[in-house]
């Protein structure tokens, strides 16, 4: 892992298991903000499924923390029946009212720099079909659209490493 950034109040670093609840939470408030309606109730606990990811052993959790607090998260592993040279960005997210404050742009960038050094050639996300300002964020940083896996998500690829 690429290790810690610190630039001022700000640090770029591995999420840790105590650090779940915090996730969970940014997540929630995040993804709340893509659904006019309310966010669907869609059964799953994201404070287990977060707790999972941050200790299973195959994924990163990248977080940028500010004078103690978590303002942005991205959780990326090789996806499970994808392609060996292919990582894949599963969460994204940043404090919305911090939005266009940069804490993505540099979140992204620590992502690359891990995902370079991981000697992954492209990555791949998912995103929702109505979220068009995460997907003016991710176009902004070199991603093009590439498919849709449900109707509901727009498929986007970065290449990481050149041929």
């Amino acid at each position: 892992m690429i290790s810690d950034r610190v630039s001022g109040a700000r640090v770029i670093r591995t999420a840790l298991p105590a650090e779940a609840e915090s996730v969970a939470a940014l997540h929630a408030r995040a993804r709340a903000t893509y659904y006019p309606d309310g966010v669907p109730e869609d059964g799953q606990d994201w404070l287990a499924a977060w707790r999972g990811v941050i200790e299973r052993p195959d994924a990163h959790v990248l977080c940028v923390v500010e004078s103690g607090r978590i303002v942005a998260v991205a959780s990326f592993r090789t996806p499970e029946g994808g392609a060996a040279d292919t990582v894949k960005l599963f969460q994204f997210h940043v404090e919305p009212e911090r939005w266009r404050s940069g804490l993505g742009t540099v979140l992204h960038a620590a992502c690359v720099e891990q995902w370079r050094a991981d000697g992954w050639r492209s990555a791949v996300l998912d995103v929702h079909v109505d979220n068009e300002r995460a997907q003016g964020f991710y176009v902004r940083q070199g991603w093009v659209a590439d498919a849709g896996d449900d109707g509901h998500h727009l498929g986007m690829r970065l290449v990481v490493a050149g041929e």
